[in-house]
């Protein structure tokens, strides 16, 4: 005998059969849609170097790709200055300069910076060498730059290095979220600068002077600030002094430090 399905358990049946075909279709579609936009976009400026200086812009640029992929940012990552201008700058919320100094840029990239920090369109990080104010490298003090900075000079730093701790000042900063009272650096050369920036900014962290080991004579005096950003300009700025090798990104209060930066910076 010949089974024939009727009409009405057909009709009863057919809507499961057009959702299973839809869900099937959407799933097979999923892998070519397009991405989601990045939250927001950071651009860094590195100098191009050698040894332990690369070291630890090699290892903060997989750090930064890494948090960027798993955050849902973009970052872009430049060796000089000869890019920038107004309209490069104008696609970055943030500007992070990994050990690049403040000398030796373009004329038109200084001036765009100086445009995007003073009308703040967006934010900008320095590390370490973007503290080396004075005469390097053939090229003048740059008196801009020194007083984002909080008016200071270079003066020394501890060739043979030094562990030392860092204390955390003003806990209640975003900046500050998830560190610790004070943590230890275990190698830093600790500028030292012709006078504290505390006058002409809001510091975040300082080094424990007394902390120094080995002890040495070449000191700030008591106030020597490490981390610090600037509230006399429209940008959201920020100044961390350490950065000198990769082995900052094995301790995990520097990188909390970093990636609160990182978000503060870029208004998120």
């Amino acid at each position: 005998m010949t089974f024939v399905e009727s009409p009405i358990r057909l009709r009863k049946f057919w809507p499961l059969v057009v959702l299973g075909a839809g869900a099937v279709s959407a799933t097979a579609q999923a892998p070519g849609a397009w991405p989601p936009p990045p939250r927001f976009r950071v651009v860094t400026l590195a100098e191009r170097g050698s040894g332990d200086h690369q070291k630890f812009v090699d290892a903060a640029k997989i750090y930064l790709n890494r948090l960027a992929a798993e955050n849902g940012f973009a970052v872009d990552h430049i060796t000089g200055t000869e890019r920038i201008d107004q309209e490069f700058l104008s696609q970055y919320q943030l500007l992070i300069q990994l050990n690049y100094p403040p000398y030796r840029w373009a004329p038109t990239a200084k001036d765009a910076f100086v445009d995007y920090i003073t009308r703040g369109k967006g934010g900008w990080i320095g590390f370490h060498h973007a503290a080396l104010l004075g005469d390097f490298d053939g090229y003048p003090m740059d008196p801009w730059f020194s007083q984002l900075l909080g008016g200071i000079r270079f003066t020394h730093y501890l060739p043979d290095f030094a562990r030392a701790t860092v204390k955390i000042e003003d806990r209640s900063s975003p900046l500050a979220k998830g560190l610790p009272a004070s943590f230890v650096i275990d190698r830093e050369e600790w500028y030292t600068w012709s006078q504290s920036p505390r006058p002409n900014v809001n510091v975040l962290a300082t080094v424990d002077e007394s902390s120094y080991v080995p002890d040495t004579m070449i000191k700030m005096g008591g106030d020597h600030p490490v981390v610090w950003s600037n509230p006399h300009y429209k940008a959201r700025t920020l100044y961390i002094f350490m950065g000198h090798h990769a082995g900052l990104f094995d301790n995990p209060s520097f990188v909390q430090l970093v990636r609160n930066a990182i978000f503060w910076g870029a208004g998120q």
